[in-house]
């Protein structure tokens, strides 16, 4: 007798018994798709089991000291104050130093912050780690920390298209994923893209455009790579002078560069330029803009929120933070925000 027919007649005189085998069927069915869609994990985090509590106290220094990075996440500021190994955190943008929560002091040398509502993530750079907070009652807790993140991880973004984290290690042209795989408030490194060429160059950050990642100067070139795999997609060359890049924003119709160094480490050529087309660079084709602020020290990092542009800089006592605008590709309303 063959048994499949067999059972499809004894099925369809039962119909409810057909009917929970079709629905037992399809649980299966869903179950199998739903463990081959979930992402896998490279590598898992415990969580701290007596996480260390952060924003209780307020900051002693008077002024800041090579500030990296100032940005919004949810309803709260971040300042990276890199050379005092901490990140404050304040409700309110204008108030004193002096009134900003400590954050976070277990950094040395952190240049960025990320978050997405439910975790944040910093660069921990020279201990070659990122960390991991999450708020509860107004405090910062650290929860997790992830060794081992290449050397000198430099910049840490979170992308809302993929909610994903993506976090530089700045001299091994390594970018390490992480994303949240249960959703809830539990970190794992998903995956480790590369760029080969980038290997034992310092780069300083990079930009997710859409499909595509920006990778400021570092070997002479900017480069435009696959945001899927960091496939080099195209290069734009630049001149020496110009080579220690910090980072590129797209704002409006041109790309604002933050350069820190020529080729060979002199801050002599940090500056703040920009153009419309990145290959107009190798032709020494820009215009510097750094005369608009004050000149003369080193422009980091640029970040955008409550409807203005910011940035950080050092090497100039009393300006530390920026905020301006940009009308219709002019620059309007620069002032200082922090000494």
């Amino acid at each position: 007798m063959n048994f499949s027919r067999h059972a499809t007649r004894k099925l369809s005189s039962h119909p409810v018994l057909a009917g929970l085998v079709c629905v037992a069927l399809l649980l299966c069915a869903a179950g199998l798709f739903a463990r081959l869609q979930k992402p896998e994990i490279l590598r898992a985090s415990e969580r701290l089991e007596a996480p260390l509590e952060g924003g209780v106290s307020y900051n002693t220094q008077p002024a800041l000291s090579v500030p990296t990075q100032i940005t919004k996440i949810g309803e709260d500021y971040f300042i990276v104050d890199c050379y005092h190994d901490q990140i404050l955190t304040s409700p309110e943008i204008d108030r004193p130093l002096t009134e900003w929560l400590v954050m976070t002091d277990q950094i040395s040398r952190g240049h960025t912050i990320a978050g997405d509502g439910t975790v944040y993530l910093a660069d921990d750079t020279e201990n070659n780690r990122i960390l991991v907070f999450e708020k509860k009652d107004g405090r910062f807790l650290l929860t997790q920390t992830f060794d081992g993140i290449g050397v000198r991880p430099h910049y840490v973004v979170y992308d809302e298209t993929d909610e994903r984290f993506y976090a530089l290690s700045s001299m091994t042209g390594e970018l390490y994923v992480f994303f949240r795989p249960d959703r809830d408030s539990s970190v794992a490194l998903e995956k480790i893209l590369s760029v080969p060429e980038l290997d034992q160059v310092y780069v300083r950050s990079f930009t997710i455009d859409g499909d595509d990642i920006y990778f400021v100067s570092g070997n002479s070139n900017i480069l435009r790579t696959s945001k899927k795999d960091l496939t080099v997609l195209e290069r734009f060359p630049v001149p020496p002078q110009i080579a220690g890049m910090i980072q590129l924003a797209h704002i409006q119709d041109y790309f604002y560069i933050t350069v820190s160094t020529d080729l060979y480490g002199s801050q002599d050529y940090a500056t703040l330029l920009r153009t419309d087309d990145l290959a107009k660079l190798a032709e020494g084709n820009w215009e510097d803009l750094y005369a608009s602020f004050i000149g003369g020290g080193t422009p980091y990092y640029i970040g955008s929120f409550d409807g203005h542009y910011y940035l950080t800089e050092h090497r100039i006592p009393g300006h530390g933070v920026w905020q301006f605008d940009v009308t219709e590709n002019e620059l309007t309303d620069i002032v200082t925000l922090f000494p």
